[in-house]
């Protein structure tokens, strides 16, 4: 049974946040299941979430909120091991709109970090507005 990989001892990366304003954009925001807050990415041609687990898990689901007019067309969801080795786990679509979107992943090796890019964004300077951000899955042996 697939549940939230995303605990306390979850540690998150960001490429940017808006104006290094943390407070009020930064990658908490994804986390704190309020619709009213959200991270905010600075202008840049590839942003990036990244989240390391306590443990080894596998990932079977992403759901993702952005913004309108600030989601990425393409996104890329990489697996890294302890080694440092990576490995592409699935690309997906999002639609650009500011419903939650679920995008199932097939057959996920066992990992402990992931990383997704968002790429090609929708927004011309290429921000990225994230309000909710979930990893399901479950914990690999």
């Amino acid at each position: 049974m697939s549940s939230s990989l995303i605990c306390c001892e979850t540690q998150s990366r960001v490429s940017s946040v808006l104006n290094r304003d943390g407070k009020h954009y930064g990658k908490k925001n994804m986390f704190d299941c309020d619709e009213e807050t959200c991270w905010n990415s600075d202008q840049g041609e590839c942003q990036w979430v990244s989240l390391e687990f306590p443990g080894p898990v596998r990932v079977s689901e992403i759901q993702v909120q952005f913004q309108g007019g600030f989601s990425a067309k393409t996104c890329r969801l990489e697996g890294y091991l302890n080694d440092g080795d990576s490995a592409v786990l699935d690309r997906f679509y999002p639609e650009d709109n500011n419903s939650l979107q679920s995008f199932p992943i097939q057959e996920a090796a066992a990992v402990n970090k992931v990383k997704i890019f968002f790429e090609n964004s929708v927004d011309f300077f290429g921000r990225i507005i994230v309000y909710s951000l979930d990893v399901l899955g479950e914990k690999a042996s």
